[in-house]
């Protein structure tokens, strides 16, 4: 006895026809469009004008902040500042904590606002607290503040993340980005439904400050001196301790806020010297860089190991 089974054709020709392959990058799981086209959608009354978004990124080694517009042909990026550039203004290490958000969210907001000559209108907050800061509250004669809407990328926007740092920096250091407090360190949720939660300025200040990372030095320090030495190594080299960390971030954001312009590095002019594969550079250095064959010395050399490798089988069968 056969038993007849019926069998749906899920995926017919009808579905390929249809089947629409997604962009590139959301294939890679790099953009998430859903976001992306509510950040930069505009009314048709506005086309074309500029909608400006702080992009923040944060990598395994830097902070990276953007002030970023969309236009038909791509992105255009107005200003950048990354953690590295922390060098300069005092602070050598631990570029990718708090702290560091914190500072590169500072740095560029400056950077942008003197860039479009509103650093003497809107100065940003004068003293760092924690506490929280809107300029668009301040009445301030001639242009608006600077807008820009914070765009996080695929990072979870998890309460304390190292984003809101740099989210507050950028607020602190003058630009207009709407926000509240909800995911800042320091809030504490309403256990009741329709309360209102509470903000802990203090804690969000501490942790600006990286205060946390003064406590861990501090406990390894009295516990396990032999780790603190290892794991704070760049720390002690660059006299970074416990008691003057505070001191020094203070001393980064009057540095940031007294010129956070970027300058690029002198040029070394460095000259390069090739003598076959060999490339030796002015000041000392040399390199191996093998010359690019044309199409005719390939096919010679192709040639050459086909004919090597014919003698030998050759020898090989003289000797059997």
């Amino acid at each position: 006895m056969r038993i007849m089974v019926f069998v749906k054709i899920l995926k017919n020709p009808a579905f390929f026809k249809r089947y629409q392959v997604q962009k590139r990058r959301r294939r890679e799981g790099k953009t998430d469009y859903q976001a992306r086209r509510k950040m930069c959608h505009q009314d048709k009354c506005k086309y074309n004008s500029k909608k400006h978004r702080l992009v923040v990124r944060i990598t395994n080694q830097k902070v990276i902040c953007q002030i970023v517009y969309a236009t038909i042909m791509g992105d255009v990026v107005v200003s950048q500042a990354t953690s590295k550039e922390l060098t300069k203004y005092g602070i050598p290490v631990g570029h990718k904590n708090y702290c560091a958000a914190y500072l590169t969210g500072l740095l560029i907001a400056r950077r942008t606002l003197k860039k479009f000559g509103l650093d003497d209108t809107y100065k940003g907050k004068g003293e760092i607290n924690g506490e929280d800061y809107h300029v668009e509250d301040e009445e301030a004669e001639g242009p608006k503040p600077f807008k820009a809407i914070l765009d996080v990328g695929l990072t979870r926007t998890t309460s304390g993340a190292r984003i809101w740092g740099a989210l507050k920096g950028a607020v602190d250091g003058g630009l207009h980005v709407p926000h509240n407090s909800k995911r800042f360190p320091g809030y504490k949720a309403p256990e009741e439904k329709g309360a209102e939660g509470e903000y802990d300025a203090e804690a969000h200040k501490d942790r600006i400050f990286s205060g946390h990372v003064k406590e861990y030095m501090e406990m390894l320090q009295e516990e396990d001196p032999t780790k603190y030495e290892a794991h704070f190594a760049k720390y002690i080299e660059h006299g970074m301790e416990p008691d003057n960390i505070e001191d020094k971030v203070k001393a980064a954001i009057g540095n940031i806020k007294k010129d956070p312009e970027f300058k690029p590095a002198a040029d070394k002019k460095i000259t390069h010297t090739r003598k076959g594969n060999t490339v030796t550079t002015s000041d000392g250095k040399s390199h191996n860089r093998s010359v690019k064959l044309s199409l005719k010395q390939r096919k010679a050399k192709v040639a050459a190991k086909i004919a090597a490798a014919q003698n030998k089988a050759a020898a090989g069968d003289d000797e059997d």
